[in-house]
């Protein structure tokens, strides 16, 4: 049994004074109590720590060398994908499993109490197969044991180079799959986490509408059975166009029309919708996965996160390249992306919540829906994924109720969190995860050992 008790936590029906939460040895929230002494673990103000719901791990060792201006003048997602190709040629599976490890631990100490990975880099350079396909999945797997986050693994379905069914190129060779191989892959992805702990789960991903067949998006929801399903949507104006050449309609249009949608469906980054689409997807059920750091590290445009709101649309948001792994950083961004485009001031606040209060609730419930986390709040029988700041920092200092989450958001940063649990698992103290050390200097090996590999 572990317990915690915080000068201030945010609850399920609101904001409460020297709360403590009992947490029993599977690491759900036994009981919650306020007005209670200190005892345990004590901590300043306590939230619940969302999911990261979109990561490709093994992208955090490219962050900071993509940022020189290539031969074409006109830089772009697409010329920085080819560049993505070259880097991940060289990589192993031991420099996977050191990446993603390294990964996870900041994630972790980013206030993330669970990681989504969607997980595409399959086979051995030239697309030949490990020889356990799953090599890699367990590669995962190996860090998030490590790590102690919580883990939803994807494996992704990636069959074709575009919406022409064309071969896959050289770059993304590695990725490929016939349909039947990706059904072989997903069960040994299973077998990969069996030996983590009970709250990691496994989903569905096929990869986008360019790199898989229409046709088989039925067999990936039969697959799914009730599980996550993910699927990259709406990223770039070239991808829309091309959909719409091969389909007759664009991206979101033709999910409405064929897909039967709800709260486990995730659309990672819908930056290139119409109002129309905006509003339809978000009345579905599905919930957007955005990636603003990366959204705007690779030039996707902006979502249109006013309109999707109000029309009662779900988000969670997730790290996808992770070039820099900052949960306030993604809260916002998104947020001041929105003010930009429309000149206005605290855009996606609402009449009873502040703005870092609503995105917060927003990626909470949305993360434990697409991650299937049975998590999201601070209440008896779900999982602890909590996170604490330090109440004592100068930016929070003499303030209560959401504007602690409003400075933390926009006035400070992650350097604000002390403690991080995933599902009762102590993983991050005083800021700091309990096995930095050992995790960081395999990273540096790994990174040393790629060299200047673009």
């Amino acid at each position: 049994m572990t317990v915690i008790w915080a000068e201030t936590a945010l609850l399920e029906n609101g904001w409460a004074e020297n709360v403590r939460v009992e947490i029993d040895e599977s690491g759900a929230i036994r009981t919650v109590d306020a007005g209670r002494e200190a005892e345990g673990n004590r901590v300043g103000v306590l939230l619940p720590a969302p999911v990261n719901c979109h990561s490709h791990a093994f992208q955090r060792a490219m962050a900071g060398l993509t940022e020189k201006r290539g031969p074409n003048p006109s830089d772009s997602f697409w010329t920085w994908r080819q560049l993505m190709f070259r880097f991940l040629d060289r990589l192993t599976p031991d420099h996977v499993e050191a990446i993603a490890a390294f990964v996870q631990m900041e994630m972790l100490e980013a206030g993330y109490s669970a990681n989504v990975e969607f997980h595409y880099l399959h086979h051995q350079p030239g697309g030949a197969p490990y020889s356990n396909i799953a090599e890699m999945a367990e590669r995962i797997a190996a860090a998030a044991a490590i790590t102690g986050i919580g883990l939803t693994l994807l494996p992704v379905h990636y069959q074709y180079g575009g919406c022409d069914q064309r071969p896959l190129g050289p770059g993304q060779i590695r990725f490929g799959n016939t349909l039947n191989a990706y059904q072989d892959l997903h069960a040994r992805s299973k077998d990969a986490i069996k030996p983590l702990p009970a709250d990691t789960r496994i989903g569905v991903a096929p990869h986008s509408l360019r790199a898989v067949a229409p046709e088989s998006l039925s067999h990936h929801a039969a697959l799914a059975a009730g599980a996550p399903l993910h699927m990259h949507l709406a990223e770039q104006k070239a991808e829309v166009e091309e959909v719409v050449a091969a389909l007759g309609k664009r991206p979101v249009e033709f999910v409405l029309d064929t897909m039967a949608l709800d709260a486990r469906h995730c659309f990672i980054h819908c930056t290139q919708m119409l109002p129309h689409e905006t509003e339809g997807l978000a009345k579905s059920g599905a919930v957007a996965g955005l990636c603003p750091i990366t959204e705007s590290s690779l030039g996707d445009g902006i979502f249109d996160g006013v309109r999707w709101f109000d029309a009662g649309g779900a988000i969670a948001v997730g790290s996808d390249s992770n070039i820099r792994i900052s949960l306030s950083e993604e809260l916002r961004t998104l947020d001041y992306s929105q003010r930009l485009r429309d000149n206005s001031r605290a855009a996606l606040a609402s009449g009873t919540k502040s703005t870092g209060r609503r995105l917060l609730d927003a990626i909470a419930a949305g993360g434990a829906s697409v991650s299937g986390r049975d998590t999201g709040t601070i209440a008896p029988g779900k999982l602890a994924d909590l996170m604490a700041l330090d109440a004592d920092a100068v930016d929070l200092a003499g303030k209560s109720g959401d504007t602690l989450i409003d400075c933390y958001v926009f006035a400070g940063d992650d350097r604000l969190i002390t403690d991080v649990w995933s599902a009762g698992r102590h993983m991050v103290r005083e800021g700091t995860h309990v096995k930095r050390s050992e995790i960081a200097a395999r990273y540096v090996k790994t990174m040393k050992e790629l060299g200047e590999a673009l």
